[in-house]
């Protein structure tokens, strides 16, 4: 019996590797969820709410809720951020809090350099409720739940203008038990979230190309040890200042289509849909993601570009 479970947990397990720190399709509208180094990158606060359904109809597929908000300290060099999501995998669940500060320093006359950092943590549990099981009388499932809180920190690097940025950032820099596959102990029972170091590293600009059409290519590169580096490539068309359409290709994943709306020059309404094309598509039909974004505070009504990152 253990075995199967051990089978079992394992496959979930894999699952969760891939989902360890929380990737979206739409984080290049918010870069406060990979880097740290973002936060106070403009004049005003930005509020987003953000709603994650994977691999729809895949029993046990991750499900993701992301809040965020962030912006500068006063008219000081500072930013601040605050960043709360919840990740549910199958029989484990993840909620993670973190406080982020940013120092923005000039480095040119339109460019500036962020430099970032971030502390919290993650509280881990599962629910024997949650199992399908034969036998009861088995330790591994002795009590209902079980949890542990792992404290982390970040950090990272933003390099911007209003039409570029480059950023390099390592969201989680400590590692727990990171040759680990299972996020239980069978015979002991005790939780062992299997938390790796990520490195991301993203590139992108805007390329106005008429007074109402601006191209906005993009690159997400991601590494995990002993995991094969990732990438996404996203191009983004913003039309009239009111209308972002787009798409990226994730490599080895995915396919994805965006699709952005400024209802006013506050409120912005965004929708993604991933086209998997791994194995899985044989038993989900895609994944869906709606984001909602508020910018607030400081001159937001006198601002008038559009906000391109």
């Amino acid at each position: 019996m253990k075995r199967i479970l051990t089978i079992v947990l394992f496959l979930s397990g894999l699952s969760g590797y891939a989902q360890q720190d929380i990737l979206v399709s739409q984080y290049m509208f918010n870069h406060l969820l990979l880097n740290p180094a973002y936060a106070g990158s403009k004049e005003y606060m930005m509020a987003t709410l953000l709603y994650r359904k994977q691999w729809v109809d895949f029993k046990g597929a991750p499900e993701t809720q992301v809040a965020s908000l962030h912006g500068p300290l006063g008219l000081t060099n500072f930013g601040w951020g605050v960043l709360l999501s919840h990740d549910k995998i199958a029989v484990t669940d993840r909620t993670d809090a973190y406080l982020n500060a940013a120092y923005h320093l000039k480095v040119g006359a339109k460019m500036k350099l962020s430099v970032g950092l971030r502390a919290g943590g993650g509280y881990y549990s599962y629910k024997n409720s949650d199992l399908k099981y034969w036998d009861t009388g088995d330790p591994a499932f002795a009590g209902d739940q079980v949890s542990k809180f792992l404290p982390n920190v970040g950090a990272g690097a933003y390099l911007y203008t209003e039409k570029f940025y480059a950023g390099l950032s390592v969201p989680t820099i400590i590692s727990y038990d990171p040759s680990k596959s299972l996020s239980i102990d069978v015979n002991s029972g005790e939780v062992i979230p299997h938390q790796v170091r990520h490195y991301f590293g993203t590139v992108g600009v805007a390329l106005p190309v008429h007074p109402d059409v601006v191209l906005r290519p993009s690159v997400l590169v991601k590494y995990v040890q002993n995991a094969p580096v990732e990438a996404d490539f996203n191009l983004n068309v913003l039309l009239a200042n009111t209308l972002w359409i787009g798409g990226s290709y994730r490599t080895g994943d995915s396919f994805v289509a965006l699709l952005e709306l400024q209802l006013s020059k506050k409120l912005r309404l965004g929708y993604s849909y991933d086209f998997t094309f791994t194995d899985i598509k044989d038993y989900s039909s895609g994944s869906h993601e709606i984001m909602i974004g508020y910018d607030f505070g400081y001159d937001i009504m006198k601002i008038k570009t559009p906000r391109y990152f």
